[in-house]
């Protein structure tokens, strides 16, 4: 399995329309494949930052959602929209470790 962690920078005053953002995209990685875990928006603190975590079984996985999404009208639209909202964002993969050992 392959964790896909996003780091997002927003723009002030975007909040909300990001949220909106990152609800569309929780429903299309689960529609191609993958189990998205969600967005965590900023509550206290840093107000600027926000993140999204999903998995896909393996990292071909991925990259076969990134190639449907590539030609899907919906996620286009969508990746049109996302620089009105952020001023960048950062992508790192993740290897999840979820099984506890006996101490």
């Amino acid at each position: 399995m392959v964790t896909c962690l996003l780091r997002y920078e927003l723009k002030a005053g975007q909040e909300t329309a990001f949220e909106t953002y990152g609800r569309k995209w929780i429903t299309l990685v689960n529609r191609f494949g993958g189990q998205h875990l969600g967005y965590f928006m900023p509550s206290e603190g840093a107000s600027d930052v926000a993140y999204a975590l999903f998995n896909f079984p393996s990292l071909a996985g991925y990259e076969t959602y990134r190639l449907a999404s590539a030609e899907d009208e919906i996620c286009q639209a969508l990746f049109k929209e996302l620089p009105s909202l952020i001023h960048r964002y950062d992508r790192t993969f993740l290897r999840p470790v979820t099984e506890g050992l006996e101490v």
